[in-house]
């Protein structure tokens, strides 16, 4: 038989210190994607994280975590997620960095996490990341009460499919609070077996990563790095996403970037 996992609640002072955390966390991560640049290194990137990070009195989530060496994860092109950030990667025009900012204040965790362009990018990239970032928003509109979470996990699939794009399935999202790592898993797929329903109070770190080809990835040799095996690009957009009575609440929001910018593009040309 199954066990039964136990997804935490959140009261309402814990709501309120999280959402402060979650807005820190989003502050973040638009500065750090408006300063990628050709030219620049993912280390730099790395270290105007660090000093962001120092300025609002928070810490890294990431840092130290079962031996992450980085602020931040800065993933480029083929690389899916849980890339480090080198002064020997030189950020190249065409190139789509995935920036995932993780922090913790007053002992409360904000997760996001969003894919940059450098300089312009071709049409079928940028078809790649407004499916990924529609997708996630696709998902965050089931974190609803009552709602089964193999729907929400399934609605990512559905919308990607539809332009024959692949998830991932060996790395997926998460219930986030007082720790990075929370229940329940959050897959970009329709899981098997019976599905918990969503409650208000439950906090989901949901978090599309999408390629371009094959669903089937590799870990580099670092142990971290992830890579498409296809070497073909994938893209990864994420929210801190808060279940209510009502409509979901998006704690870690900020602009829609990739949609907002390529509303006019045929998806399906």
């Amino acid at each position: 038989m199954a066990k039964k996992i136990r997804i935490p609640i959140k009261s309402a002072a814990d709501i309120r210190k999280m959402r402060v955390a979650c807005e820190t966390a989003s502050e973040i991560l638009q500065l750090c994607a408006k300063a990628v640049a050709p030219g620049k290194t993912t280390g730099e990137i790395d270290a105007y994280a660090a000093e962001l990070m120092k300025e609002r009195d928070c810490k890294s989530a990431f840092l130290g975590y079962r031996g992450f060496p980085g602020y931040i994860c800065i993933s480029r092109n083929e690389e899916v997620v849980h890339g480090i950030g080198s002064d020997k990667t030189i950020i190249r025009p065409g190139d789509i960095l995935k920036i995932d900012v993780g922090i913790t204040k007053g002992g409360w965790i904000g997760d996001n996490a969003t894919t940059v362009p450098a300089g312009e990018i071709d049409l079928e990239t940028k078809r790649l990341l407004c499916a990924t970032e529609q997708s996630l928003y696709e998902a965050i509109d089931h974190a609803r009460n009552g709602v089964l979470l193999a729907d929400l996990c399934g609605s990512v699939e559905a919308h990607v499919k539809q332009y024959d794009f692949t998830v991932v399935r060996e790395f997926v999202g998460h219930g986030v609070g007082r720790n990075l790592h929370e229940e329940p898993q959050v897959p970009n797929f329709r899981p098997h077996g019976r599905s918990p329903k969503l409650r208000p109070g439950m906090v989901l770190a949901i978090e599309p990563m999408v390629n371009a080809g094959v669903p089937d990835v590799t870990i580099l040799d670092d142990g971290w790095t992830v890579i498409t095996n296809d070497r073909k690009y994938s893209s990864h957009f994420e929210h801190t996403v808060l279940v209510t009575e009502g409509k979901p609440d998006i704690l870690t929001a900020r602009p829609r970037e990739a949609t907002e910018e390529l509303l006019g593009i045929s998806m399906n040309g």
